[in-house]
């Protein structure tokens, strides 16, 4: 009841600000509530301090939102209402940010939020319960090392500077030094990643940037000789960073899963077919790799690979050692 209450004033100040005028007649009609409900929301709104007042026009009483107190937002370019939304979205933002952009993306909010009064912050304060958002699991090492290292390393791409770094791969369990032209930063799952050539094996690579231990910018520069996509792993259904081409790979679904599986875009070459007893077929064009992997098995039982029959047989394997492992 309150967050509805919240939302139907929200609506009422957007409607204040896009019209010239409005009669409390037409925003009930608009929010589909009654005229006392309006008044009572009126009354709520200013009280916030949001500058709304009334005028009397040929005999009939108009309300307006008098947007001349926020000149200063006028000159971002952003309307109140736009602002605004920006404000009590603030929990999305912060969280799709990830760990290494909070600070700036509260820094953001917090020059906005100068600008309002404490009552209206209070009213906006409302809306984030309304809309919320759990982010990924973000990676644990936050610290100023990190923010430097991610600094430098936004100088390194934008000014093409070759660099050295330590380096600790999980998959070769190791730490080894690189030479590397770094060419760009992607937030992905909680961490941030940098896809750089590496001239010793002529190849891209891709780095987790928590696991840099040592990061040196050299004066020497390097012209671009690689093409990345405008979508980096387009063909992985997470963080592809050991991945192949792409294959096909259908996986049917028990009809008690089904319908979850429908109604979501899972790639942009998904396809699916039903079956006669309610189950679901999905076919992608995916590299087969560990995000894959991990998808799959995140299902149990509710998913059975039909093809191509060496992710069959991985995926088999892997739930003949998950068994065992509860035998033990």
């Amino acid at each position: 009841m309150r967050n509805a209450e919240c939302i139907r004033q929200w609506s009422v100040l957007r409607e204040l600000e896009a019209s010239r005028r409005e009669t409390i007649a037409s925003l009930a009609r608009k929010t589909a509530v009654t005229t006392r409900t309006i008044r009572r929301d009126l009354d709520a709104l200013q009280t916030a301090g949001f500058p709304i007042y009334d005028e009397l026009i040929d005999g009939k009483r108009f309300w307006k939102l008098d947007t001349r107190p926020f000149k200063a937002l006028g000159d971002t370019g952003f309307s109140l209402a736009e602002l605004c939304a920006l404000y009590f979205s603030r929990t999305l933002l912060e969280c799709l940010a990830g760990t290494p952009f909070q600070q700036d993306v509260a820094s953001a909010f917090g020059k906005f939020e100068a600008v309002l009064t404490p009552r209206m912050r209070q009213f906006l304060d409302r809306l984030p319960s309304v809309l919320q958002a759990k982010g990924e699991p973000a990676k644990k090492r936050r610290d100023g090392q990190l923010d430097e290292t991610i600094a430098r390393l936004i100088d390194a791409t934008l000014r093409q500077r070759q660099a050295t770094i330590r380096y600790h791969s999980f998959s070769s369990n190791r730490t080894k030094d690189y030479l590397i032209e770094p060419y760009r930063l992607l937030y992905a799952q909680g961490g941030l990643y940098l896809f750089a050539y590496v001239p010793e094996y002529e190849q891209m690579r891709t780095f987790a940037v928590e696991r840099i231990a040592r990061l040196s910018l050299l004066e020497t520069t390097f012209q671009p000789t690689q093409e990345l996509a405008p979508e980096l792993w387009v063909h992985s259904l997470g963080i592809g960073i050991n991945q192949g081409p792409p294959q096909r790979v259908e996986v049917e679904f028990t009809p008690r899963i089904a319908p979850y599986v429908r109604e979501r875009e899972w790639h942009a070459s998904q396809q699916t077919t039903p079956r006669g007893d309610g189950a679901l077929v999905l076919s992608l064009d995916v590299c087969v790799d560990e995000a894959l992997r991990s998808w799959i098995l995140g299902f149990g039982a509710q998913a059975r690979v039909i093809a191509p029959e060496t992710l069959v047989s991985d995926i088999a394997a892997e739930l003949k050692r998950a068994r065992a492992g509860y035998e033990r």
